[in-house]
């Protein structure tokens, strides 16, 4: 089994891809006005629309209503995202901080509300834990 991709709902994919876009630097996949991506070496977060799930009915996730999952990014170097980010309307939850298990974290909301951690292993015992 691989992992292959976390699937974020919304009422505005436009407007999460574009996000997304400038937080990583990545061009999003837009296959239609109701789905997008952003695909990585390891992984894809694809940005759907709420009329993806409407078949689920009442069992349909609803956009904008996390409050258990952080969508994570492990980056080069924490502070210089930091910097990037600040160009934009960005809702910083902390600036970036040495974790006590090695990762240097930023948290940060996106236009959804749902947490974002860009981190990097910066202890030895951290970046063992990353080697492949």
């Amino acid at each position: 089994m691989q992992f292959a991709s976390i699937r974020v709902i919304t009422e505005d994919v436009a407007r999460l891809a574009d996000f997304y876009e400038k937080a990583t630097g990545q061009a999003a996949k837009r296959s239609t006005d109701d789905f997008a991506e952003i695909i990585t070496p390891v992984g894809t977060l694809a940005i759907a629309s709420t009329r993806t799930v409407q078949a689920l009915g009442a069992n349909a996730p609803r956009p904008a209503a996390n409050q258990s999952v952080i969508i994570e990014f492990r980056v080069d170097d924490v502070d210089a995202e930091y910097e990037n980010l600040k160009r934009f309307d960005v809702d910083f939850v902390n600036e970036p901080t040495t974790q006590p298990w090695g990762n240097r974290s930023l948290l940060f909301r996106d236009p959804d509300g749902n947490l974002v951690n860009f981190f990097a292993p910066v202890t030895p015992e951290a970046l063992q834990r990353y080697e492949r």
